[in-house]
Formats: structure tokens, C-alpha cells, sequence
């Protein structure tokens, strides 16, 4: 027992270790940036927060929980796929790590710039409550639905990239890390939604004023930080 329980703690301890080396791999003022822009778009409702609302005003809180948790894996999943097929290419390739990154840029400047298009015409929010008994499987319905979106794929092809830093190597586990984070972030702010769905989602259905000012402080946020990238190094 004391051997197992050694080899627990040294296994932790080997852990918190490779994370500390990983992070002092990232850039300080990249990864302040990235907590920043990370944090306003977790709070900012997207696809994946109104579905979680949706499933939680129609099913309750338990079913909100197991769909949160759902999408998070799902993101993983997308984490964990981009951070293979590109780590590979951005290791070895720094022109290729360059075109990655103001395409990403490009990318984020057109999202932001859609998002605050979107909040000028005020379109609908797109919770739609469905009457009647709740589809099974929250927690697989939630893996699927944000596993097999592909707007969340292109858009940690063009997020994440633009934080890692790769003169300081492990391009793999830094994505990977920026990845998890921006994933935990969204599934933080899910489940606070569905801990307090009833106001949430009365105030979001009901205040086009709400609804504009988040829109249009993270297309902001998108467009910041595809200048930013534009005119910064492409290390």
C-alpha cells in the first residue's frame, strides 16, 4: 500500500511538473492575452451555451450537467485533433507555422466582423425549447453535437495557433494545453448557466440591448486579435 500510494504521489508530482515546464514554454504576454480573450468568449452565449440552456430549460438540471459535460469532451475531441495534424506540420515548418497564423488571423478578423453584423440586425438567439419528453442522452447528444460541428474544428485551427509559441518547442502539448483551458472555460460557463437557467435565458430571449453588447465586445475581441497577429511576429 505505501509503495502504491508512493507511486500515486510521484506520478502527481511528475504531472504538475510537465505542466509547469509545458507553460514555461508559452509566452507571459501571449498567454495573459489568451486568458483574456479565452475568458470573454466563454462568457459571450455561442451554439454550444444555448444548447446547454435549451436542454436544461426542457430537461432540468441534471440533463444540462451530462449535456455540458458532453460538449466538453466533444471539444477535447477537437483539441486533441488539431493539435495532432497540426503539431506536426508547425514543428518542423516555420513558413508553414506563418501562413497558419494569418490565415487564423484572417479568419478570426472575418468572425468578428460577422459577429458584430449579427448584432446590429439583432438576429435570434436560437434557444428553441421543444415540448414534449426531452431527446435521450444528454451526455452522448452533447459529445456528438460538439464533436461533429465543424465551425468549432476551424475555429481552434484558427485560435489556438495564434498563442502558441513556437520557439519555445513541445508545440503539441502547448496547443493541447491552450486547448483544454479554452474548453474548461466554456464548460464553466456552461454549467453556471445551467445552475441559474430560468433568468439566463428569460433575460437573453427578452433583452435585445444584452444580446448586442455581447456580440459586439467579443467581435471585437475576434478582430482585436487578428490584428494583433497581422502585426505581431510569427514566431
Amino acid at each position: 500500500m505505501l509503495n502504491l500510494s508512493r507511486k500515486r504521489n510521484d506520478s502527481c508530482f511528475s504531472s504538475a511538473l510537465a505542466s509547469i515546464k509545458i507553460m514555461g514554454m508559452i509566452d507571459p504576454h501571449r498567454f495573459s492575452l489568451f486568458l483574456a480573450a479565452a475568458t470573454l468568449l466563454a462568457i459571450a452565449p455561442g451554439p454550444g451555451m444555448l444548447y446547454v440552456l435549451a436542454r436544461t430549460l426542457a430537461g432540468g438540471r441534471r440533463e444540462g450537467v451530462l449535456s455540458s459535460l458532453g460538449t466538453f469532451l466533444g471539444g477535447l475531441a477537437h483539441v486533441l485533433a488539431a493539435a495532432t495534424g497540426l503539431s506536426i506540420v508547425l514543428a518542423t515548418s516555420a513558413t508553414a507555422f506563418a501562413v497558419v497564423k494569418y490565415a487564423g488571423a484572417a479568419y478570426l478578423i472575418y468572425l468578428g466582423v460577422r459577429m458584430i453584423i449579427s448584432a446590429r440586425n439583432d438576429q435570434d438567439t436560437g434557444i428553441e425549447i421543444h415540448s414534449g419528453r426531452a431527446p435521450r442522452n444528454p451526455f452522448w447528444q452533447g459529445i456528438a453535437t460538439e464533436a461533429l460541428n465543424p465551425k468549432t474544428a476551424i475555429f481552434f485551427l484558427a485560435f489556438i495557433p495564434q498563442f502558441v509559441n513556437r520557439a519555445g518547442g513541445a508545440v503539441f502539448w502547448q496547443f493541447l494545453l491552450l486547448g483544454t483551458i479554452s474548453v474548461a472555460l466554456n464548460t464553466s460557463c456552461d454549467l453556471i448557466v445551467t445552475l441559474i437557467a430560468a433568468p439566463i435565458g428569460a433575460r437573453l430571449k427578452a433583452s435585445a440591448v444584452l444580446r448586442r453588447r455581447q456580440r459586439t465586445a467579443t467581435g471585437l475581441t475576434l478582430i482585436g486579435l487578428g490584428a494583433f497577429v497581422a502585426v505581431s511576429d510569427s514566431r
